[in-house]
C-alpha cells in the first residue's frame, strides 16, 4: 500500500502545476471567446462569407480542443486520486499498475499541454509543410536524408499526427534525393519549426569501402500550411505550369496518366530585386486539379516563410544585443560513433541516438522553444 501513498503525494504536489497551467492556457478568455464565436455563427449571413466563416470555424475548433484537453487532464488527476483511496481503503493493490500507467499519461499529456503555453505565433497550430534535401555527398547524403525523413515520420506517429506524402524522389542507389511531406495535426508547425535548417551526420559509412567515417548533409525546410484564408499574394503573371507522369514510391499510375504538376513561380526580392525560381512539383494524387491546388498551397507556404525571414532579420537589427536565430544555417549534430545528439543552438545533446532517430525528438524541441520563444511585442 506504501505505493497508493507515494502516488497521492506525487498527485498532490502536481495539482497546483494544474491551476498554473490553467492560466497559462487562459482558458477564462477562451471560454469567452468560444462563446462569442459561436454567438456569431449563429448570426443570420454568417455563412455567406465563406473566407470569415472558415476562418471563425478553425479558431473555434482550437479553442475547444484547448479547453477540453484540460478538462480531461483534471478529470484524469481526479480518476486517479480516487483510485488511490479505493485502493487504500479496500486494501487491493490489484490497481496499481493501472495506476501507474495512468500517472505516466498524465505527466505527458501535462508537459505536452504546457510546451503548447509556448505556442503562440500567428501560425503555430497551423499543419506543418516539411521538405527533404539531401547535401553534396551522393549515396551517403541521400540515405541521411531518408533517415531523417523517417524520423520525422515516426515522430508524427507517436504524437498522433497524420502524415501526407506529397512529393518523393528516390536517391542513385539508396536514401532519397529529395521530400515533401505535410504533417497534419493541433499544433504541428509550431512544434517543427524548431526543426528547420541544416542537419549534420557524423558516422562510419556501410557506403564506403575503406570504412572511414565521413561527414554528411541534409536541410529540412519547415513551414505552415498557408490555406486560403490566410492573404499571401501571389502574382498570376510570374506562374507557369507543367504536367507529366508521376513516377517514384507507391506510383500505380506510372506512365498512365500525366497527374503529376510542376508549379514555376518567379519570385521578386522586395529588398534587393533579384528574382528566383520557386521550383514545385507535387505528385500526391491522381487527380491534377488536386495536385495544383495542393502545390498553390505549397508555393503560398513557401512565401509565407520568405515574409517570416525578413521580419526576422528585421527585428535581429533591432534587437542586437539578443541571440540571434540563423534560417538555414547548420542547427544538429548527430554523431553516431559517439552516441551524440546535439543541438547548436540551445546546447542541450543526449546520448540516445536511436531514441532520436525512432522519432524521439521531443526534448530538443522543448530546449529550442524555451530558448527562442516569440517575441510578443
Amino acid at each position: 500500500m506504501l505505493e497508493f501513498e507515494e502516488y497521492k503525494g506525487k498527485l498532490n504536489a502536481a495539482k497546483p502545476t494544474l491551476e498554473v497551467l490553467r492560466g497559462a492556457l487562459k482558458l477564462e478568455a477562451a471560454q469567452k471567446e468560444i462563446e462569442e464565436l459561436e454567438a456569431a455563427s449563429e448570426r443570420e449571413g454568417f455563412w455567406n462569407d465563406v473566407a470569415n466563416s472558415q476562418r471563425v470555424q478553425k479558431r473555434l475548433k482550437t479553442l475547444k480542443a484547448k479547453v477540453e484537453g484540460y478538462q480531461k487532464l483534471c478529470a484524469a488527476w481526479d480518476d486517479m486520486y480516487t483510485l488511490c483511496d479505493m485502493a487504500l481503503e479496500e486494501g487491493d493493490d490489484s490497481m496499481l499498475e493501472e495506476l501507474q500507467s495512468e500517472f505516466e499519461d498524465f505527466t505527458e499529456k501535462a508537459e505536452a499541454m504546457r510546451l503548447s503555453t509556448l505556442l503562440s505565433g500567428e501560425y503555430d497550430a497551423n499543419n506543418a509543410i516539411l521538405t527533404f534535401h539531401a547535401g553534396a555527398g551522393g549515396t551517403e547524403a541521400q540515405d541521411w536524408a531518408s533517415m531523417l525523413y523517417r524520423m520525422y515520420n515516426m515522430w508524427a506517429d507517436r504524437h498522433g499526427y497524420k502524415v501526407k506524402v506529397m512529393d518523393y524522389l528516390d536517391g542513385d542507389e539508396a536514401g532519397l534525393k529529395s521530400a515533401t511531406i505535410m504533417i497534419e495535426g493541433e499544433n504541428a508547425y509550431g512544434f517543427l519549426k524548431s526543426e528547420h535548417g541544416v542537419h549534420r551526420l557524423v558516422r562510419v559509412s556501410p557506403y564506403n569501402a575503406q570504412g572511414k567515417r565521413m561527414t554528411s548533409f541534409a536541410s529540412v525546410f519547415v513551414s505552415p500550411l498557408v490555406d486560403d484564408t490566410i492573404e499571401v499574394y501571389v502574382d498570376p503573371a510570374k506562374l507557369s505550369w507543367d504536367t507529366f507522369r508521376s513516377s517514384g514510391a507507391g506510383g500505380q499510375n506510372v506512365n498512365k496518366v500525366e497527374s503529376g504538376v510542376r508549379l514555376r513561380y518567379w519570385y521578386t526580392d522586395p529588398d534587393t530585386g533579384e528574382e528566383e525560381e520557386i521550383l514545385i512539383e507535387n505528385t500526391e494524387t491522381r487527380d491534377q486539379p488536386k495536385n495544383k491546388e495542393r502545390a498553390m498551397a505549397l508555393l503560398r507556404s513557401q512565401l509565407y516563410d520568405r515574409a517570416m525571414k525578413k521580419r526576422l532579420e528585421a527585428q535581429a537589427k533591432i534587437e542586437a544585443g539578443k541571440k540571434k536565430i540563423e534560417w538555414g544555417s547548420q542547427i544538429r549534430s548527430y554523431v553516431f560513433d559517439d552516441k551524440r545528439v546535439k543541438d547548436h543552438r540551445t546546447n542541450y545533446q543526449t546520448s540516445d541516438v536511436d531514441g532520436v532517430m525512432n522519432g524521439k525528438i521531443d526534448e530538443f524541441i522543448k530546449a529550442y522553444l524555451m530558448e527562442f520563444p516569440v517575441n510578443e511585442e
